[in-house]
């Protein structure tokens, strides 16, 4: 037991944390740059006597194949091409190399926005959304956790609303909201509130009842006991409990922007896929998942440094 609980060196902690995002590339490379793992497409190089094909397009190998022993068989041109993956799975270099041309590249419709244009208008719906949301979750939560009166007034309701889909009300909230950025703000917070409502009400149960009770020991009240002994006791758990939050506030972004979108990352989503462009796709994917990563990082370093007494607050 002792073994399996033991902390990791710093050195160790980096080259684990370096080998879960390099196995998955190796992967990723595997299948797109050894034909023989996969490559069940064939893309064509020279048409040869098949007057359907096309060059550049992708046929099924075993079409290709087919094709290509019957023009051999009636003694005429047979096509030529090179074994790929289908569109929908571009090679790692293709996405690196977009990564970069997403930022360069001026949108295909005119007077759309930019690349850099619609994420940044996502990153403002997310913590927009997260904002309002835990003004009313945290205290809520807080409340649920240590009352059990207000418990048993707010968390059945809460308990059968996280349920619902978040993405159901998302014509109830054009109807009343109109077609702006308000029910996307809105579907995000039906997403990530109820959650976080349960999540931090139990955060706060688990507080010690011994700090509880050696403060009623001291004199103290209620409200001073909230206030002063469970508030500071959960905070650096809740704080943690937020981090997770944020990152389903990232889900349900891409849910949210679905509706009568314009802007954002998911309508940059949607439109490169349109005209196949899946190498901007998986782009755009990463670039969500680095920016969720790099805010996860902040928010634990800077938790490490707000939390110092607590140990384990990271």
């Amino acid at each position: 037991m002792s073994y399996v609980a033991r902390e990791l060196s710093q050195t160790n902690k980096v080259l684990f944390g370096l080998g879960s995002f390099l196995i998955p590339i190796l992967l990723w490379c595997a299948v797109s740059y050894l034909p023989f793992l996969w490559h069940p497409q064939v893309k064509i190089t020279d048409t040869g006597s098949v007057a359907y094909l096309q060059i550049d397009s992708r046929i099924a190998k075993e079409v290709f194949y087919s094709e290509a022993q019957s023009a051999v068989d009636h003694g005429l041109k047979p096509p030529q091409g090179i074994l790929v993956n289908p569109i929908y799975l571009p090679a790692p270099h293709e996405v690196a190399k977009a990564l970069v041309t997403a930022f360069t590249t001026p949108p295909v419709q005119v007077n759309a926005p930019w690349f850099h244009e619609s994420l940044w208008h996502s990153i403002k719906l997310v913590f927009t959304a997260f904002f309002i949301s835990s003004l009313i979750g945290i205290p809520l939560g807080i409340l649920c956790g240590f009352s059990k009166t207000i418990s048993q007034l707010t968390e059945p309701f809460v308990e059968f609303f996280r349920y619902l889909p978040a993405p159901a009300f998302g014509a109830l909230a054009v109807a009343i909201l109109g077609i702006n950025d308000a029910p996307k703000i809105a579907i995000i917070i039906i997403g990530t509130l109820f959650q976080q409502v349960l999540i931090i009400a139990n955060t706060t149960r688990l507080v010690d009842r011994s700090l509880i009770e050696a403060g009623f020991t001291l004199g103290t009240n209620k409200t001073k006991s909230l206030f002063h002994v469970v508030i500071p006791a959960a905070l650096p758990e809740i704080y943690r409990d937020l981090r997770v939050l944020l990152g389903w506030a990232w889900t349900y972004l891409i849910v949210a922007e679905l509706i009568g979108s314009t802007s954002g990352i998911t309508w940059f989503i949607t439109q490169q896929a349109r005209y196949q462009n899946f190498d901007n796709v998986y782009a755009a994917i990463l670039i969500i998942g680095v920016i969720g990563l790099i805010c996860d990082v902040i928010l634990m370093k800077f938790g490490q440094q707000l939390f110092k007494w607590k140990s384990g607050a990271h």
